[in-house]
Parts: C-alpha cells; structure tokens; sequence
C-alpha cells in the first residue's frame, strides 16, 4: 500500500475550545467529528460515498482540545462522531454508518442479497473484536499478535468473488473496517518495518482498490502523523 496521499479538498478549520457553538437544530445537518479519529472517519467515508457533502456539514475539532460546549449543549457522551440531523443528536460510529445509509439518498451501502446481508453483519458484528485486537497488539508482540487479525480479513475477502471487497461490491463493512487497517498497516511497515499484506493477495487487493475511492482516500491522514499519534498513546516504550 502506498503511504503518501494525493491532493485533498480543503477541510474546514478545527473549532478551538473559544470557537462558538453553532446554532443547533436550525435545520442544519452537521457531523461532529476528528479528523484523526478512525471511528469518525467511518462516517465521514459514508458521508462522502454518498454525495452528501453539501448535505451534511463537517464540525471538527481537536479531541485534545476541544470547546466545553460539545459535551454541555450537544453530545453529553464528549465523543466523536455524533450526527446533527432532524431535531436529534445520535452516535456509535457503526449506528451512523448504518443511519445515514438509510436515510438519506445516495448510493446503497448495504446489499440486497440475502447471502451477502448475513455475512455484512456478522463481520459489523465481530469488528469490534477486531479493532480490540490490534490495540492490545500494540502493547504486546505487535506484529505476531496482529497477523491473525489480518489472516481474518484475507479469509472474509474470499467469501464472494464478484467483486475486491469484503461483500464483493463496496459497501459500509469495508467503511467499518478500513480506517483500522490503514492505521495499522502503516505502524507495522513504519515502526516494524512489517507488510502486513505480504503473502495476502486480497488483502493487497482490497487496500488498492480502496485507494481508488476518493470518498476513502479524501478522509485519509498523513502516514507520519498516523505513527506520531498511535506512539504516543499506545506505545511509548518504543
């Protein structure tokens, strides 16, 4: 997987703890969200998938940093991301991915198929898990630890072949799963100096056409700051 990212639209400004609250429930959609976050970075790959960027607007913040009003007046739960949409604040980067599918026009991001709607939840079903897995790889032998978690993905990349990804065709499993691995994958070349898609031809196929998307490939951050960030919290022995 290549490490370096291309052109990006411009991003709108981080609010600062002084910045004011916007007005809520005027009628505005709004994405409360960290552009280094991996859970919000799920909803804002649906959001982008879904040509919904004049739809729903980005409210980003530094989590280190950010305004006392988010946790006063908007989301008392003070995480990111939380959705802005009809009278209501909802969370849980999973619910949102799955909401926003549902309500709002755009491309599908869940299929029809029977066969293929099953093994989409049982895979949304076992992310968590997955995600658990690599965070606690990184305290240990991290990249022993984290080879099953990829062996896991090359398995379910084979269930159906019309199509790279985890479902065959594009779909809000891949956006549960990637903003992890494209974390994880550059610790490991980075700071281990490990691929993890060695010897895993539909891992490797599944990162490169997903670095085709630009709905993806927009959300994504800088490799180097991806490594400064998961060193300082995770590992700071290394």
């Amino acid at each position: 997987m290549a490490t370096t990212i291309g052109v990006q639209p411009i991003r709108p400004p981080l609010l600062s703890p002084t910045s004011e609250q916007p007005t809520l429930f005027d009628g505005t959609t709004r994405l409360y969200t960290s552009y280094v976050c991996p859970f919000a970075q799920r909803v804002w790959i649906a959001r982008n998938y879904k040509g919904l960027q004049d739809k729903i607007q980005l409210v980003p913040f530094d989590l280190q940093n950010r305004p006392a009003w988010y946790k006063e007046k908007v989301y008392p739960e003070n995480k990111v991301p939380s959705l802005e949409h009809n009278g209501k604040i909802l969370g849980e980067s999973l619910d949102l991915i799955k909401y926003i599918d549902a309500n709002f026009e755009g491309t599908p991001l869940f299929p029809n198929d029977p066969a293929k709607k099953e093994f989409g939840e049982q895979l949304l079903s076992e992310v968590d898990i997955f995600v658990e897995d690599f965070f606690n790889a990184l305290r240990g032998d991290t990249v022993q630890q984290s080879h099953p978690a990829f062996e896991f993905l090359e398995n379910a990349l084979g269930k159906f072949d019309d199509g790279p990804f985890l479902l065959g065709q594009f779909s809000l499993v891949d956006i549960a799963y990637i903003p992890f691995v494209e974390r994880f994958h550059v610790v490991l070349l980075e700071v281990f100096k490990h691929d993890a898609t060695e010897g895993k031809p539909k891992l490797t196929k599944w990162i490169e056409e997903l670095n085709k998307i630009d709905a993806y490939t927009q959300t994504r951050e800088d490799p180097q700051d991806i490594v400064d960030i998961v060193k300082k919290r995770f590992m700071p022995q290394k």
